[in-house]
């Protein structure tokens, strides 16, 4: 199980990886038509957010599978083996638990969003607002998915490790 959920993470990871080309690409377009062509629309610049919205939502479960997340490491890299299985199954446990609070809390702003048919606010911005904050509880989600694959992952390893001695 933990190989499959690291396998669709890794999957969805590099895919989503392409976004930040994209976003580099429109940027660049919108000054090149701002500053040298006096023209600028206001959905291509909430396009730009829009875009990096599910960059980073789900980017961190990306980082997080390749150990690219914040950690102290100044603490961490001085632990014996089995000290620093114990704060990576803390670690994981604790992100479950709050990325599960975050779900249950996003799930109504994303449903509210839908049922009053949210917009953006400024003449010329793109539709569906709801779409965009969709992607709120779905990138959690698949931070939970990631986060019980590596707990699974440092509980396996704390029982070889306990098997050995």
């Amino acid at each position: 199980m933990q190989r499959v959920i690291e396998r669709a993470v890794d999957l969805i990871g590099r895919a989503t990886s392409w976004l930040a080309l994209v976003i580099i690409v429109l940027m660049a377009t919108n000054v090149v038509l701002r500053y040298l062509f006096s023209y600028g629309s206001v959905w291509a610049q909430e396009l730009e957010w829009h875009l990096l919205a599910p960059l980073i939502l789900f980017g961190m479960s990306y980082a997080l599978l390749h150990g690219e997340h914040v950690r102290v490491d100044v603490l961490y890299a001085n632990f014996r083996p089995r000290t620093k299985l114990i704060v990576d199954v803390i670690s994981q446990v604790l992100c479950i638990l709050i990325s599960m609070i975050i779900v249950w809390l996003s799930v109504k702003y994303v449903s509210q969003s839908y049922l009053v048919g949210e917009t953006s606010a400024d003449p010329g911005g793109l539709p569906y607002r709801w779409v965009l904050k969709a992607l709120i509880p779905i990138g959690f989600i698949l931070l939970i998915l990631q986060s019980f694959a590596l707990l699974l992952g440092a509980i396996g390893q704390l029982k070889s490790l306990k098997e050995k001695s």
